[in-house]
């Protein structure tokens, strides 16, 4: 029997789906969303995989965030948006806030915890999530809520779980210079 996340297959959400600044994360999602959500957990797990605890602790720039600091950011992130898809798809209107992330990355001290803890935390936190979209129905997807002030549909939402990781792994790959053991696509 085929996994029914796999299948999953959405059009692109328009642009009265999303907020203004989510569009980078849309445009860098996949339309087999399933696809994408199963698989980029252990695409990032196989990028991140030849890094030490000193180079997973390494910025590109001052004051900017760790790689330890930007896998503990999709993990939190994870959660949050999960949350949020989980509330519009179960028809919930209630306005949802939206959250700091800086604040969030530094009450995470995730430079004190392992780079492979770190991972596996992300891959919890999205097998939850695909937990969540194996159980929507196709009704579900194109629900309307808000968060942080602006429209936002299930469909949207899920989207930008998806592209939100591809914008940080292509961060990783070309500003932090990490290059994967094995050839990693950001959608994989």
């Amino acid at each position: 029997m085929p996994d029914s996340l796999h299948a999953l297959v959405l059009d692109r959400p328009a642009p009265d789906e999303h907020p203004p600044y989510a569009a980078t994360y849309v445009a860098a999602a996949p339309p087999q969303l399933g696809t994408a959500l199963a698989t980029q957990g252990d695409a990032l797990a196989r990028l991140l995989a030849p890094l030490d605890d000193e180079a997973a602790r390494r910025r590109y720039a001052p004051g900017k965030w760790s790689v330890k600091e930007v896998v503990g950011h999709l993990a939190d992130t994870e959660r949050i948006m999960a949350y949020r898809l989980l509330r519009i798809a179960r028809g919930d209107a209630t306005p949802l806030p939206g959250f700091d992330e800086d604040a969030y990355v530094a009450a995470g001290a995730f430079d004190a915890r392992t780079l492979p803890e770190l991972v596996d935390d992300f891959r919890a936190a999205r097998a939850a999530t695909c937990a969540l979209v194996r159980g929507l129905a196709p009704s579900a997807w194109p629900r309307r809520g808000a968060m942080s002030g602006a429209p936002v549909s299930a469909r949207a939402l899920g989207f930008i779980l998806v592209g939100h990781v591809a914008h940080h792994v292509r961060i990783l790959q070309e500003r932090y210079g990490i290059a994967p053991a094995v050839a990693v696509d950001a959608r994989d």
